[in-house]
């Protein structure tokens, strides 16, 4: 493999498409004057660029070829991809999806247990705002978003007794960019993020992306996932480390973090000068009369705290692309709204829809939230009778991460797509270890999304716990 930065360009003449005795290729060769790359093609239709590397051409030259081809070896390089890029993880989310894909164009039904894709419908608002609006011209938004739709979300938070006004918000388009957005602002090369493992796959993925370094802090499905304590996240920090980040409730493991535990930590990010990034998009998700408590609603270090927030798992909007980033931070916020001004603005349509559903009256929330603890209540009592499986008593969000009497958790989740047929159905899980940077941890668990009916979970339940008793790789006993 040559070394970066050392590119070939050979010029090659036109030759009728064939192969030539001599050279090293597999596939039949393609001359063609001034063309800039080497290119090879399987057939004699027009050629198209091969990404690949050709170490060396043989000291011989091919008949029509000009001397000046050969006898010396020559190289040639493809264009290299970035280290960032080719170094970030497969999702684990959605890395089974060609097995799942190959399931259902066999007729059979896939329960897609993955994702946090909710099946509610989204609200009619949001359809009925975007075709009341003016839409004779599309034009670009500010670039903070729509002045409006801000202000909603600073209504949202001011009923959760958070001092949010308009000025702290900034619309993103989803949550992943307001992600992107902050750890862009308040992390250089090699600088350090704590995150409690396990975490939101993506975290690991946004961190890398912006060259940084995501320092696992290891909860463990033995005490519940609880939020590991000061002690250990202290034994985390060091000069490199810029912030701490939280989801609450939390997306993989469906906990919710008590409000003393949230103070003990504004104390230390005060302490030790860190950002404390919260994700709370999940917020409303919380059941068994529990409550959650915004990181804002301390009213205490304000420079140090940023909240990230999604209309996509409250309204059932994932495809919106909606999301904000609120902060009192205000040089934070001046440094994300010049990145904003360089991705221009957020979805349009999208920032008209959420400013509706934005509107929408409590009993919007306490509709859907019964609903999800059925789902919740659902999967909890199939999941605690099955042995050998082990599961928290999970009380936010709508996931489980939960243990598996399984060799191997990926092997697993890629046989039930493969190999297991319950009643011609099956199911998609996604597996433990893609939400862990700590290798070894995970390998025998799986998060479980309880986006389907009750109807629907019942049978994903049942498919699970038939295709644990058919694993050849199950552990333990099956008694």
């Amino acid at each position: 493999m040559l070394p970066k930065n050392n590119r070939g360009l050979i010029r090659i003449c036109n030759q009728e498409t064939r192969s030539h005795a001599g050279w090293p290729v597999s596939p039949k060769v393609v001359f063609t004057d001034f063309l800039p790359t080497f290119v090879a093609s399987k057939t004699s239709v027009a050629p198209k660029p091969f990404s690949c590397r050709i170490p060396a051409f043989d000291s011989r030259t091919p008949p029509g070829c000009p001397e000046y081809l050969s006898p010396r070896p020559r190289y040639i390089s493809m264009p290299e991809i970035s280290d960032r890029a080719t170094g970030l993880p497969e999702s684990p989310i959605r890395k089974l999806a060609p097995f799942a894909n190959a399931a259902k164009e066999a007729g059979v039904k896939v329960y897609p247990l993955n994702i946090g894709q909710p099946d509610i419908k989204t609200p009619q608002v949001f359809f009925d705002a975007i075709a009341a609006a003016d839409t004779s011209l599309l034009s670009y938004s500010p670039s903070a978003g729509i002045p409006t739709l801000r202000e909603e979300v600073a209504k949202y938070y001011r009923r959760y007794d958070c001092d949010v006004v308009t000025d702290d918000v900034l619309i993103t388009t989803g949550a992943s960019e307001a992600i992107n957005f902050v750890l862009r602002a308040i992390l250089d090369a090699g600088e350090e993020m704590i995150v409690p493992e396990p975490y939101y796959a993506n975290y690991l993925s946004f961190t890398m992306a912006n060259d940084g370094v995501l320092v696992p802090v290891p909860s463990s499905i033995e005490n519940d996932f609880a939020l590991p304590t000061i002690a250990d996240f202290e034994a985390k920090i060091t000069p490199n480390t810029r912030a701490i980040m939280i989801c609450n409730p939390a997306n993989p493991t469906g906990i919710l973090y008590p409000k003393a535990a949230l103070a003990e930590l504004l104390d230390l990010v005060k302490r030790r000068d860190l950002f404390l990034i919260a994700d709370e998009v999940y917020r409303e998700f919380v059941y068994d009369d529990h409550i959650h408590h915004s990181v804002l609603s301390f009213k205490r270090e304000y420079e140090n705290i940023i909240v990230i927030d999604s209309i996509s798992k409250r309204f059932s909007a994932c495809g919106a692309r909606i999301g904000n980033v609120i902060s009192k931070n205000e040089k934070l916020l001046q440094m994300i709204l010049k990145m904003a001004q360089a991705r221009l603005s957020p979805p349009t349509f999208g920032q008209i829809g959420a400013e509706a559903v934005y509107q929408l009256p409590a009993e919007y929330y306490q509709t859907n939230i019964a609903e999800y603890q059925k789902r919740r209540d659902v999967v909890l009592d199939w999941l605690q009778k099955i042995p050998g499986v082990v599961c928290p008593v999970i009380n936010g969000a709508f996931y489980a991460m939960v243990r598996l009497p399984v060799d191997d958790s990926d092997r697993f989740c890629e046989w039930m797509l493969k190999e297991f047929r319950h009643k011609n159905s099956t199911i998609m899980l996604a597996p433990g270890s893609g939400f862990y940077v700590t290798s070894g941890l995970g390998s025998d668990e799986v998060r479980i999304a309880y986006v389907l009916n009750c109807e629907d979970l019942t049978a994903a339940m049942e498919c699970l716990e038939a295709g644990l008793a058919a694993y050849p790789g199950r552990t333990g006993t099956t008694e």
